[in-house]
């Protein structure tokens, strides 16, 4: 079994545990902060992996460290350090909110402008392209690229919409040259 499937295995249920009590957002926020803990402290990830400690006393560590998390999530995190697959945590979040987003008809999308956009312009990309994908909203990040020299090229997850200048001359260039 190859590792994002363990982790799919996990997302999944934990998925469907929050869903069933209805805290889709609460999980997904202390698994976002889980993963902001292990960004910012890789040391963390060789503490739980070290055979110094007992498998009881790295729990312990998790259940002090993360008292404010959901039950489910501590559980989760827990039980990943007792079957030593605590190195999916990343994993596992990453298709938590995956699964999350698809159950919100929602999606992320990355749009790239030769300026930072307004809150209505980025309403209006995410009233149209959402229409395109077939979700009811986007979560934008707006990324500046100047190259673009005008237009947008929006990103969402493997589609890429180009209406960029540079884009357009590009294909102009294409076309007259042959």
């Amino acid at each position: 079994m190859s590792n994002s499937t363990v982790a799919k295995r996990y997302a999944q249920a934990l998925f469907e545990l929050a869903q069933q009590k209805n805290i889709l957002a609460e999980v997904g926020a202390d698994l976002n902060e889980l993963t902001k803990v292990i960004n910012e402290s890789p040391d963390f990830l060789t503490l739980l992996n070290a055979p110094k400690f007992s498998i009881e006393r790295k729990k312990q560590i998790i259940a002090e460290i993360f008292a404010g998390a959901t039950p489910e999530v501590l559980h989760t995190v827990q039980l990943l350090v007792e079957k030593k697959r605590v190195n999916e945590v990343k994993l596992i979040a990453t298709a938590y909110a995956e699964l999350a987003a698809q159950a919100q008809g929602t999606a992320d999308a990355t749009v790239f402008s030769t300026r930072a956009l307004s809150t209505e312009e980025s309403a209006n990309i995410s009233a149209a392209f959402s229409k395109l994908v077939g979700k009811q909203s986007l979560n934008i990040t707006n990324e500046i690229d100047p190259s673009l020299l005008g237009g947008i090229r929006v990103q969402i997850g493997n589609h890429i919409y180009d209406s960029s200048v540079a884009n357009k001359l590009e294909r102009l260039k294409r076309e007259l040259i042959g």
